[in-house]
């Protein structure tokens, strides 16, 4: 297969040959500056819509109105590459999409970009970089910056507002004094984005490489109130100091999340929310203390989830992760059926990653962490997991008759099967027999 800028290139050539003025746009032109590989590459042209798909034997309309066309390669796993025609936007009446768009030339077209080192063109035929909007000289210095008045860039798309905190996050820039201003100005303006790409750029800021700075700026410029208030309202909860020296709530879970760098999903989210309980259970008897605050943080993650819309697996995997993060503590004095079912549960691995990350960020004992990892390493999938001594079908044939009563007898069997002292079938229905059908 050939390298996507190969056929990106090619795509420009083939638009200039038939008379068009046809250049990479936006991101792949900042990651090329920065020497980092583009993920995908965008070209903006001359050429309308329909010109595009004469040119192109696979297209994809994606956005006709707005000028949008994918193009795609040949064979059975197509690259894909969006061609957009040079365009000016109209008013912005859903804070999303232009009602209307005017096809216009390049020099216009970056001045509609969020963005200043989003606004940069490359030539690709003759290796010329194209700054309209001062997007090198920002990229240099590592600023984030509006084109032109912020405060109209966002009104345009509330989103934007997002959108810079993360690529400050990302890529360790600062953001410009009044694009930051702005930002803060329009906070409130956030709820009118929809919960899914809201979701989506929460997501990329937690599993991106700096989750600790995209938490802080969100803070910082009264986003977080707006998106996730059950965080923001972390912030100055005192904490027990002789289990978390750190400080409060907020400061504990930023500790957590400076430890992540292009973590996975499910363990960022589950940093983020592990203590988010800790203000509703809040009691000050002979210590501070935050009583089954894992379980009311439980639900309160599943409602916040559910409320940015996010898939019921990722929901189900991150309430998990909350619910049992306190389980831990107790893990030296279980006994052996019970340490092994909670080794055993499906994804272990984030659980144990983020007690390591909890301790990390608080008191720094990791004894409950190496004891699960030593325990974990000596087991096997048949000792953690055994096939059943007996079924419901055994324990009918025992004269036994269906109920609640079944799922007791059987934890039992199992209980004394993990820990060894029931070791077959037979000896099984003997155990029952003589405890359950006296």
């Amino acid at each position: 297969m050939i390298p996507l800028k190969t056929f990106a290139t090619d795509v420009v050539r083939t638009l200039v040959e038939r008379g068009h003025r046809a250049v990479f746009a936006g991101g792949c032109v900042r990651d090329m500056l920065r020497g980092k590989e583009p993920k995908d590459f965008d070209v903006a042209t001359s050429a309308l819509p329909q010109q595009v798909m004469d040119i192109f034997p696979r297209t994809v309309p994606v956005g006709v109105a707005f000028g949008v066309v994918r193009v795609l390669s040949r064979g059975l796993d197509p690259l894909c590459i969006e061609v957009a025609t040079f365009r000016i936007d109209g008013t912005y009446s859903d804070e999303r999409r232009p009602d209307s768009v005017q096809f216009t030339n390049e020099v216009e077209d970056v001045k509609r970009r969020d963005f200043t080192i989003n606004g940069l063109l490359f030539d690709p035929l003759n290796n010329e970089l194209l700054d309209y909007v001062g997007g090198r000289e920002d990229l240099e210095k590592k600023i984030i910056r509006a084109i032109g008045d912020p405060k109209k860039r966002f009104a345009e798309d509330h989103l934007r507002l997002l959108r810079a905190i993360r690529f400050a996050a990302r890529l360790d820039f600062e953001i410009d004094g009044n694009t930051f201003g702005a930002i803060k100005a329009c906070a409130p303006q956030i709820v009118t984005v929809s919960a899914e790409r809201i979701r989506d750029e929460l997501n990329q800021m937690l599993a991106g490489p700096n989750p600790r700075r995209a938490c802080e700026l969100l803070k910082k410029a009264g986003l977080l109130k707006h998106i996730l208030p059950e965080i923001d309202a972390l912030q100055g909860v005192q904490q027990p100091p002789q289990f978390h020296p750190e400080g409060d709530v907020w400061t504990h879970t930023l500790m957590l999340l400076s430890q992540l760098e292009n973590a996975p999903l499910h363990l960022a989210l589950g940093a983020l929310f592990h203590d988010v309980g800790k203000p509703a259970t809040f009691t000050l008897t002979d210590r501070i203390r935050f009583n089954e605050h894992e379980k009311v943080g439980a639900v309160m993650t599943e409602k916040i989830m559910e409320r940015l819309k996010y898939p019921r697996e990722t929901i189900d995997r991150v309430v998990t992760l909350v619910h049992q993060h306190m389980t831990f503590k107790d893990t030296l004095k279980m006994k052996p059926s019970t340490l092994k079912r909670f080794l055993r549960q499906p994804h272990f691995d984030e659980h144990l990653a983020l007690h390591k990350l909890d301790c990390n960020a608080s008191h720094g004992d990791l004894s409950a962490h190496e004891f699960c990892s030593t325990e974990l390493a000596r087991e096997t999938p048949e000792t953690l997991s055994p096939a059943p001594l007996i079924n419901g079908t055994d324990l009918i044939r025992l004269g036994l008759k269906p109920g609640p009563l079944f799922a007791t007898i059987l934890k039992d069997v199992e209980d004394r099967q993990l820990e060894f002292t029931l070791t077959d079938s037979a000896g099984a229905v003997d155990y029952v027999r003589r405890t359950y059908l006296k």
